[in-house]
């Protein structure tokens, strides 16, 4: 769980940042999914992956990432364009506080498989011992 800079090419047109699998980020791209028109109020995620890893990133807007290792709690705010937060496997997840307009991008490591999914937080944390 850590906060990645991506690369930044300053222009006076706009700026332009990238991802590229195995480089910027620690695993090949598998599928790519994105989280918009979240109603004020409403929390996301909600589960861990066995497998998957993930990096966030708030294209436009704000939210707070909240992880749980099932020890420790930790809120990482993300409201810029170049930066994102590295999510592995076995990590219990939830994003809230989305300010209007947000848009949160995921890149995952795995395609979309439900069993990879767990979904009770009593389950995960009994999972982990």
């Amino acid at each position: 769980m850590k906060i990645l800079q991506l690369p930044k090419i300053t222009d006076e047109r706009g700026n332009l940042s990238f991802i590229e699998g195995n480089k910027q980020i620690p695993f090949e791209i598998k599928r790519v999914f994105w989280i918009y028109d979240v109603p004020g109020g409403e929390v996301r995620g909600g589960h861990a992956y066995r497998e998957n890893q993930e990096f966030i990133i708030a294209l436009s807007g704000s939210f707070d990432v909240v992880l749980n290792d099932g020890k420790n709690e930790q809120r990482f705010n993300l409201n810029r364009s170049y930066y994102g937060l590295y999510v592995p496997s076995m990590i219990w997840r939830s994003m809230e506080n989305f300010s209007t307009n947000s848009l949160a991008l995921i890149l995952s490591s795995t395609k979309y498989s439900e069993e990879d999914y767990i979904r009770d937080l009593e389950q995960f944390i009994t999972t982990l011992q």
